[in-house]
């Protein structure tokens, strides 16, 4: 199938313990006041994003993915839609963990591992990550791990608005209270909790399960920062920003105030609108943007336009 029109995508919502309610000022329509995830691009069982216009309309991505590796540029049968991005609402600590790579979760019946990347979009003046740790041994980690003393171990970083952080799989993180990100990951949802502050669930009244074990084995010791050089690049009426290229993905940052034509990136591209509105045309046909939207240009897309005063994130796989 020829398909040069963009792919609208609606996103599943996910209310966390940590959750809040900001993810109103992305167009979103909460059922609750603990949303803590918008699975703005997701093919994964957990939570898949559905089709809202065009010849897919209703279907969910992983159904397109499946029926039309064409529209993809082509795919194994086997291989799962690759990457997932979301919107996190961090209306209070996340839990302190870990992911596990691709060989290991593999063992363990996942496909994939889970590396991801944030975007911070907006932050409380004293909001921080807890990045890292400064055990040198494994040995060390898990005696401090297993005695409670996280003020010993634990690494915080502050961080604002327009901030990007790459975190791949192994780094003890979590998200702070006051923090609102776009994550691009690796299509998983295996997550190894260290600690998660002896705070009961209030849909439960119990404290959610924590994988210690798992969580020790899979964590890089020492730890790892890996810094990231974004690259600013003029183009017209705007900036193109790229955040980071990496195994998994790269990550762009596009700023628009006017008109600015671009390259589609291969084999699809995915796009969110993160502030702002404006027009997409692809193919002679003009599509409103407005913020908090997600879309997915296919393969047969080459190039297209954007008008208006707006950012967008754009990432594209490269697994």
């Amino acid at each position: 199938m020829v398909m040069s029109e963009p792919i609208f995508l609606n996103a599943p919502l996910h209310d966390k313990l940590w959750g809040g309610d900001h993810l109103t000022e992305y167009g979103f329509d909460l059922p609750s006041d603990h949303v803590g995830e918008a699975w703005i691009v997701s093919a994964h069982q957990h939570g898949q994003s559905t089709v809202e216009n065009g010849p897919f309309k209703g279907q969910t991505l992983g159904e397109v993915w499946e029926q039309h590796p064409e529209v993809f540029g082509g795919h194994p049968a086997d291989q799962a839609f690759p990457l997932l991005v979301k919107i996190l609402d961090a209306n209070t600590d996340l839990s302190i963990q870990v992911h596990p790579d691709d060989e290991y979760a593999n063992q363990h019946g996942e496909k994939y591992g889970k590396t991801e990347s944030w975007y911070i979009l907006a932050a409380t003046p004293d909001a921080k990550l807890y990045f890292g740790h400064t055990a040198q041994t494994r040995e060390e980690l898990a005696q401090a791990v297993n005695e409670g003393r996280w003020d010993d171990v634990l690494r915080t970083v502050p961080v604002k608005a327009g901030d990007f952080v790459y975190v791949p799989s192994g780094t003890l993180h979590a998200l702070g209270a006051g923090i609102i990100a776009l994550e691009t990951q690796q299509s998983s949802d295996i997550t190894y909790r260290f600690y998660d502050f002896d705070r009961p669930d209030k849909q439960t009244g119990k404290l959610r399960p924590l994988q210690i074990d798992q969580a020790i084995e899979v964590t890089t010791v020492p730890h790892q920062d890996y810094p990231t050089q974004p690259e600013k690049i003029a183009i017209q009426d705007g900036t193109y920003t790229k955040l980071v290229h990496a195994k998994y993905f790269d990550v762009a940052k596009i700023e628009v105030n006017g008109t600015t034509k671009l390259e589609a990136l291969k084999p699809y591209q995915i796009m969110t609108v993160i502030d702002g509105s404006g027009k997409l045309k692809v193919a002679g046909q003009d599509y409103d943007l407005t913020k908090g939207q997600s879309l997915i240009l296919p393969n047969d897309v080459n190039e297209f336009e954007l008008t208006g005063q707006m950012t967008l994130i754009t990432s594209k796989a490269n697994k």
